[in-house]
């Protein structure tokens, strides 16, 4: 045998190199896409691949549905050698699906009306966490003591009560500009998609509905601390506390950080001149900045109240007039204060704030005046600044985007709302002409808070949409979207928590994350920045392997990383300003679904159907047992009555159950799965701590559709999926999602499920206990069954000689003699 030699060994081990770090990857939407949506996943490869076509499967049956080209893109954006745009818009056909091409598989995701729904509700559980004055999150009060005034001409050093509002990031610092667009933009969210947001929480942030829905319940929390920072005409408050707040890792709740005003924090007076207490100085030139979204925050609050708390609204109404009379005496922007260093928001912009101050006035009063003024306004700034240059400094051109405009494009004079229509159709011509050949088509700067320029260009482009009826950017729109839930170079989610059991941030730069070992939920982290303003900064230090490490060398970084404050820090403006793109989505996809009057449990799964209608549906399950099959079988065959029967893959595989099996699906029954194994999902005791992977759960699951198939049953016929022990969480609901499915369960409170008990056990509950229980239930609460789901097993063990199932006809007849339908699912 020839001995190698010193170079060939070296090739061979640059060749070994090499191989080890290329990768193909495709990069989809984690939560999926809605039917009639653009739908375009990426590839990406660190070798260069020429592809001619992609093909897109069906997840459970493995079936190709379609086959169709890809479209080249610049991958030297992204440091990478090839790049792809996998476009299937085509397919619209509910179900879970996956893309293959140059040998490389996506991660299942889903086509589905419903994949937005509760995304809305889903970023407010970051927004109650950031309150400030009493926490819900920790069930705790913090900075009790604000504050105290300072630059003030006459009442520096005075006690006044701030306490209340949002904490502005990871840092404890609480600004009127930020804070304001935040109400508004819920608020907003709130007019434009009122069905979509439910009441689960109080006025105070704590579980239990209230009448009111909670993105109110949040918008209002914002208000009543606006009020108290313009607690007289003319005098207005724009920040509390300042940089000096930056001083390590702690809760709000032991926030000691000192400004030598004893257990107070500072509270800026708004001058309309620069400020700052030290050698630094930030470079306001006015009030109208602030003054204005006092305004439209007040006003839009005040329309929206008026039928909930009537002298509430009356007190924003006369507060929103007297905030504007302010910002017009005073033109120019107001900037926020520092002190240990030149940082600050440098918001530079203060006309699209007066253009919208106007707009909402006119909106809440009718008032044709206004309408002139936000007219005069909207004129002298066309297009948001970033959107026409590219660039920006940190929040130099803010708000992101200019809500004024869509109003004013709202006009009944057609002149003007052709005007405004043609202005922000000309602001998505510069963002998609910066997006170039990106295979991910962004089209934003990568400067600090990237994120909420994507949101920002999003809302624009959906609104837009909805207005003109032009569908021209529908596909931008559709990947910025994409770009925050995973179809991006790093296919991860900017949303933290969001998709659970998918990939998104779970170590965001926040003392929540270091001191309580917990992601902060629903927060939109800042996002990518781009890769020499990362390399110019101080103090960043990653704590942990970089996960993306080879996704770090195009244009832009991000880091999941408690140590990158630049591109992994959740901000409190940017997650609300989240509220109107998913509320639309949400809204979209209750058109395209059938599901929306059903009742889903906290983990997000379906544990009753449509409570409109008197129907009740019987599910059986089974997996190992079989001794009433034949039982159930003939008493719904006599009452001419169809149910829904679950089995494992083993089950199904099972020759002594096969003749039962083929009796089902002549009957019309539906036949779902129930897991192939009939595995154990999460620990008992702890239920977010899962007991398998991903990708186990799909091979276990796939193989117990492959058997049901086997057996004759429709794949597309079985979207319905009963978890095995009945025992699951989150992640378990959203990878069900993924492959198209819905997870459902029994209603709870409803004790059928434990006739699987033995006399044996501690919990054992005979069938007579288990029916009375059913009937007083229903006694004491007449119709408290519509929708609901009874489990009945299809066998027990040989221990308990009392079966439920001898009993069905008995609980047939109650439930009809209560006027209530049997359905099958």
């Amino acid at each position: 045998m020839q001995k190698p030699t010193i170079l060939s060994t070296i090739l061979l081990l640059l060749f070994c190199v090499h191989v080890s770090f290329a990768e193909n990857t495709i990069r989809i939407n984690q939560l999926g896409y809605l039917p009639n949506a653009a739908k375009t996943a990426v590839f990406l490869s660190d070798e260069k691949i020429h592809i001619e076509t992609f093909s897109v499967y069906n997840t459970l049956s493995n079936k190709k549905v379609l086959e169709t080209k890809a479209q080249a893109a610049n991958a030297e954006i992204w440091g990478k050698q090839s790049a792809y745009q996998f476009d299937f818009s085509e397919l619209k056909k509910e179900g879970g699906y996956y893309i293959v091409a140059a040998s490389t598989q996506s991660p299942s995701f889903r086509i589905a009306g419903d994949v937005y729904k509760g995304t809305a509700d889903y970023i407010l559980n970051y927004m109650r966490q950031q309150r400030c004055g009493f926490n819900p999150f920790l069930e705790d009060s913090c900075h009790v003591h604000d504050g105290i005034i300072v630059d003030h001409p006459t009442r520096t050093g005075e006690k006044i009560n701030v306490t209340g509002g949002w904490h502005d990031a990871s840092d404890y610092l609480q600004y009127v500009t930020t804070s304001a667009n935040a109400t508004y933009q819920m608020l907003f969210a709130y007019q434009q998609n009122p069905g979509v947001f439910g009441d689960a929480y109080d006025a105070n942030g704590l579980p239990g509905k209230n009448g009111i829905p909670d993105i109110l319940d949040e918008a209002r929390w914002g208000l009543e601390w606006l009020l108290k920072m313009n607690p007289a005409k003319n005098e207005m408050y724009n920040q509390i506390a300042d940089d000096r707040d930056h001083r390590g890792y702690r809760l709000p709740t032991e926030d000691t950080v000192s400004y030598g005003l004893g257990n107070a924090r500072p509270v800026y007076f708004v001058t309309g001149k620069p400020q700052g207490l030290g050698k630094h100085k930030n470079r306001s030139t006015g009030v109208a900045s602030t003054a204005a979204k006092y305004t439209s925050a007040f006003a839009l609050g005040a329309k929206l109240f008026t039928p909930i708390d009537a002298a509430f609204a009356a007190q924003l109404n006369t507060k929103a007039g007297d905030a504007w009379e302010f910002a017009i005496s005073d033109p120019g922007v107001c900037q926020t204060a520092c002190v240990v260093s030149p940082y600050f928001y440098e918001e530079g912009n203060y006309i699209d704030d007066m253009e919208l101050a106007a707009a909402s006035l006119y909106h809440a009063s009718g008032d044709k005046t206004y309408s002139q003024q936000a007219n005069y306004w909207g004129e002298l700034e066309p297009v948001t600044p970033w959107m026409e240059l590219h660039r920006a400094r940190h929040y130099q051109y803010y708000p992101f985007v200019n809500l004024g405009h869509f109003l004013q494009a709202q006009s009944t004079d057609p002149a003007i709302a052709k005007k405004y229509q043609t202005l922000m159709k000309q602001g998505l011509d510069d963002i998609k002409r910066h997006a170039g050949d990106d295979p991910f088509r962004i089209g934003v700067p990568f400067v600090w808070c990237s994120n909420n320029f994507v949101v920002a260009a999003a809302t624009q482009a959906r609104l837009y949409r909805e207005l003109t009826g032009d569908r021209s950017y529908e596909k931008m729109e559709a990947a910025l979207i994409d770009w925050l839930f995973g179809c991006n170079p790093w296919g991860t989610s900017m949303i933290c928590g969001l998709p659970e059991g998918g990939d998104n941030p779970q170590h965001p730069h926040s003392s929540i994350t270091v001191l309580m070992n917990q992601t902060t939920t629903g927060g939109l982290v800042d996002g990518p920045v781009y890769s020499y303003i990362y390399e110019s900064l101080r103090g960043i230090q990653l704590t942990q392997e970089d996960v993306y490490a080879n996704y770090q060398n195009g244009k832009a970084v991000y880091h999941d990383d408690i140590g990158d404050y630049s591109s992994n820090e959740p901000t409190m403006d940017g997650t609300a300003s989240l509220s109107f793109v998913l509320s639309s989505l949400e809204a979209e996809g209750q058109k395209e679904t059938d599901l929306t009057n059903c009742v889903k449990d906290k983990e997000g799964t379906i544990i009753r159907m449509d409570t409109t209608q008197a129907n009740v549906y019987l599910i059986f399950s089974a997996h190992d047992f079989n001794d009433g099959g034949e039982t159930i079988a003939n008493t719904l065959k006599q009452r001419n009555l169809k149910a829904s029967f679950f089995f494992t893959g083993s089950f199904y595989d099972n020759p002594s159950n096969k003749n039962l099996i083929s009796q089902l699906i002549r009957d019309g029954h539906y036949l779902g799965a129930h897991s192939d194994k009939h595995l154990l999902y999460a620990d008992w005791n702890q239920r977010d701590s899962l007991l398998l992977s991903r990708d186990e759960f799909e091979s276990d699951l796939t193989a117990n559709y492959r058997k049901m198939e086997e057996a004759g049953i429709a794949i597309s016929s079985a979207s319905y999926f009963l978890p095995p022990f009945e025992w699951y969480n989150q992640s378990i609901t959203d990878w069900t999602s993924q492959l198209g499915l819905n997870l459902v369960n029994f209603t709870p409170g409803i004790r059928t499920n434990a006739d699987y008990t033995t006399p044996d056990m501690k919990n054992y509950r005979s069938s007579d206990w288990i029916l009375n229980d059913l009937k007083e239930k229903e006694k004491n609460q007449p119709g408290m069954l519509k929708g609901s789901m009874i489990l009945i097993h299809l066998g027990t063990s040989e221990k308990r000689t009392d079966k439920l199932y001898n009993r069905l006809e008995e609980l047939i007849d109650f439930l009809e003699s209560k006027n209530y339908q049997l359905k099958r699912l």
